[in-house]
Parts: C-alpha cells; structure tokens; sequence
C-alpha cells in the first residue's frame, strides 16, 4: 500500500519534483498546495490530482482534517514559508524540507551569496521540519564544488540542478518512511536573514579590506536580473558585477 504524503511546492524544484512525483509516484499524493494558482497548481489539477492554493495555515488544516490520522509524509518542495508545530503534527512521519545549503551552513536566506562570501562547504540537503529554521536532522546531502569562476547565479544553478536529483534520488527511502536522519551541529554552521543581503552588500570604497574578499563579494552578487554590489561616490550610487575567467 502507498504511504499517504501531502506536498507544499513552489518554484522551479517544486514544479520539477510534483511533475516527477505525479509520474513515478503519483498514487502516493494525498494533496498538493501551491502558494497561488500558478504552473504547478494547474499541473496537479490537469493530473487529476487534489490542488489547494494555500491561502493560511487554517484552511489548510481545515482541508486536512478528513484526512486526520492517515497522513504519513509531508514534503517542502522549495516551499518558501515556515509552517506551524500544528501543520507538522498532520504528518505521522513529519515534515521534510529541501534547502540548498550543504546544512548547517548557510541555513536561512540567500545561500549562494553567502557561500562566496564566507568561503564555507556547499551543496544542498533535505531536512526534517522542527520549529526552528533549517536546523533538523540532515536525511540527504549532497555536495557541491566551487571555483573561482562561480557566481551568485551560477552557484543558484548548480543548486537548483542537484536539489532535483538528490530529490529523486532519496524519495524511495523517504516513502518507505524507514529514512534515517543525522542531527546538525549547528556550532559548525551559520545562519542569515534575509534584511542581511543588503548591507552586505554595500562596498565601502574608503574602507579597508582585501581583494580576495572584494572580489568575493563582487562574484557572489553578480546574477542576471538581480541586483549587484553598490557603492556611493561623490552622492552618484553605483552597481557593480564581475565576470572572472580561467585562462587558457
């Protein structure tokens, strides 16, 4: 008999892991919620599966309550909210979160530029939900190597690439519910809010530093689309990006 799991997906995992899921394993999903009626929403809905967009975690536990007691696994799909010790609690086997860190570093926001910047281990891992923010016990890992030519974006890419496969890869233990967990030492980590990014990014061009930790933090903010570093001179504020090449 399949396990009875419930899913909050978003984003471009959350799309990719549903639409995996709904072919490999769809007799498993109970429910799917989406933060709006967005791509994945209409995916579950055209799948003949049951789509909620979630509006507030009581509706959604009022949706849930028919299904009181038969919930195994509950799954964060690049879900971008924390959820309640209420919602938690649906699930028998808990909740797991994807996060693309290599935990405990870089639990929080803004993981890419923070790796650059701070020169710590990267990857992504797939934790258990608790109360506290990205600090569960770690059920998967799976490392990711850096250089000197990375970006904010290109480290972005990397982790978007290898969150699905180490989805993929670990949901068979995941569904048996027999998954094993490591917890995090969380004194080897470090953790980053959101308001963070900004002042973090601010050169201040009269202040001393060294150009391992300019260029750092050049290349941590340089992602298309997104802002850069900025500095202000002379009242003009500026952006800057850097580009940095292996020679041949």
């Amino acid at each position: 008999m399949p396990p009875s799991v419930i899913v909050f997906a978003d984003g471009v995992v959350g799309s990719h892991c549903v639409q995996w899921l709904a072919r490999f394993h769809r007799a498993d999903l109970t429910a799917i919620f989406t933060t709006s009626q967005n791509d994945i929403y209409w995916l579950a809905l055209e799948e003949g599966l049951c789509a909620h967009e979630f509006d507030n975690e009581e509706s959604c536990l009022q949706v849930l309550a028919s299904h009181a007691g038969t919930i195994d696994l509950g799954l964060l799909l690049w879900w971008p909210q924390l959820i309640s010790h209420q919602l938690i609690d649906v699930a028998n086997h808990g909740f797991i979160n994807t996060h693309p860190s290599l935990l405990p570093y870089n639990r929080g926001k803004h993981y890419n530029f923070w790796a650059l910047v701070e020169q710590c281990p990267f990857g992504v891992s797939l934790h258990v939900v608790d109360q506290g923010i990205d600090c569960g016990s770690v059920v998967a890992q799976s490392p990711i190597h850096y250089t000197w030519e990375d970006t904010g974006e290109t480290l972005y890419n990397k982790a978007t690439a290898a969150m699905k496969a180490l989805f993929e890869n670990t949901y068979p233990s995941l569904r048996s519910l027999t998954f094993a967990s490591v917890g995090q030492d969380l004194s080897l980590g470090s953790f980053h809010y959101a308001s963070e990014l900004g002042p973090a990014s601010t050169i201040q061009l009269d202040e001393p530093t060294t150009a391992r930790r300019l260029l750092n933090l050049l290349r941590a903010r340089t992602f298309a689309g997104h802002p850069a570093c900025t500095f202000v001179d002379g009242g003009i504020e500026y952006e800057a990006r850097i580009k940095i090449t292996k020679r041949k």
